[in-house]
């Protein structure tokens, strides 16, 4: 079968969220995004974690694909929630915006975290993961926003239109992993973005901090650039304690979570997530399921995990309810004390 046919076959989730996750040619493409020197997770043209899995290659997804019986979602699954943040928080208050958007309000600062306001978690508008629910908070009842955190650059979690609407409507900073500035630009090429390394920090004034620190993960927005900008997780430092959020990760041997927990001490709440993880055979090095969440949180010694990543998009095969259950079970088979929370649209959590 030729290529196009192959391709033709897949679907347009796999396609247009995925990012063309079998196209893992090792060809030394010129990087567009980025143009710095070598270091120990970048090679010239690609980035890579440190604990990177195999790149799936294309027989892989078409092998997923054609033997997918995943459990079918609903039309709609609306949140019971629905947010209207105050102006400012002293302390911390977290609203789940929905899939893996998050407003974070922490000393006095308004956070948005991968917003994504579109209908669907695609670069068309035709094809591609929809929406579930809606975002928790409405776009015009959103807060005075100070800053932007971007963690990687897939569909679900960058939103180029959106992104282009809160720098023409607000001009926050915007943090994003190295490469990313580049691709925001595109969207608004006055977008002002600081690009920043693993294990480099950013002073988000009244005592917070944000931290990017590494992540088992990916990037790609199309076919051919598979690596070539940097994915990450994010750690805030703040007076309301530490606060480790990831976007997409792999537990793998759990060094990430560990070297966190070692750096930064007892994280006083994680956000991580929980969804998208089945079939394990192809999941399992990029995202965690509800039971490697659980061991991610103990690894950071979190007093407080809520959960993402599940009930929004359908980007893979469990069922929309699935994640929820299976949380449930992995914290009943725990002797400790962590409490770990699946968030749904709208919720929030605060001290």
């Amino acid at each position: 079968m030729k290529r196009r046919s192959l391709i033709a076959a897949m679907s347009a989730a796999t396609v247009m969220t995925l990012g063309g996750v079998g196209y893992a040619a090792h060809r030394r493409h010129r990087n567009p995004y980025y143009d710095g020197p070598v270091s120990d997770h970048f090679d010239g043209v690609r980035f890579h974690s440190p604990d990177q899995s195999a790149d799936k290659t294309m027989m892989e997804v078409v092998r997923w694909q054609l033997a997918r019986s995943g459990e079918a979602w609903p039309a709609r699954f609306p949140s019971p929630y629905s947010d209207t943040p105050p102006q400012r928080v002293d302390g911390l208050r977290v609203t789940l915006i929905g899939h893996a958007s998050y407003l974070f309000q922490v000393a006095g600062r308004n956070i948005l975290v991968d917003p994504v306001y579109a209908k669907r978690a695609s670069p068309v508008s035709l094809a591609g993961p929809k929406r579930a629910n809606s975002p928790g908070i409405p776009f015009d009842k959103l807060p005075p926003i100070d800053v932007v955190l971007i963690t990687h650059n897939h569909y679900d979690h960058l939103d180029g239109p959106t992104m282009a609407r809160l720098w023409q409507e607000q001009q926050p900073l915007i943090v994003a992993p190295l490469g990313n500035d580049t691709i925001l630009r595109s969207y608004d090429d006055t977008m002002h973005v600081v690009a920043k390394d693993w294990d480099e920090a950013v002073d988000l004034g009244g005592g917070v901090t944000v931290h990017l620190v590494a992540a088992n993960h990916w990037s790609a927005r199309g076919l051919n650039d598979r690596r070539m900008a940097l994915w990450c997780s994010y750690v805030l430092t703040s007076p309301s304690g530490v606060h480790y959020h990831s976007g997409d990760t792999g537990l793998g041997d759990g060094s990430i979570f560990r070297a966190a927990r070692t750096r930064f001490g007892p994280a006083r709440l994680a956000t991580l997530p929980i969804g998208a993880y089945e079939p394990r055979w192809f999941m399992k090095g990029q995202h965690l399921n509800p039971a490697d969440a659980v061991e991610a949180a103990i690894l950071l010694d979190a007093n407080q995990a809520l959960g993402h990543h599940w009930g929004t998009f359908r980007l893979t095969d469990e069922g929309i309810e699935r994640p929820v259950e299976a949380l449930a079970a992995a914290c009943a088979e725990q002797s400790g004390t962590l409490s770990f929370k699946a968030m749904r649209p709208g919720e929030v959590w605060s001290i």
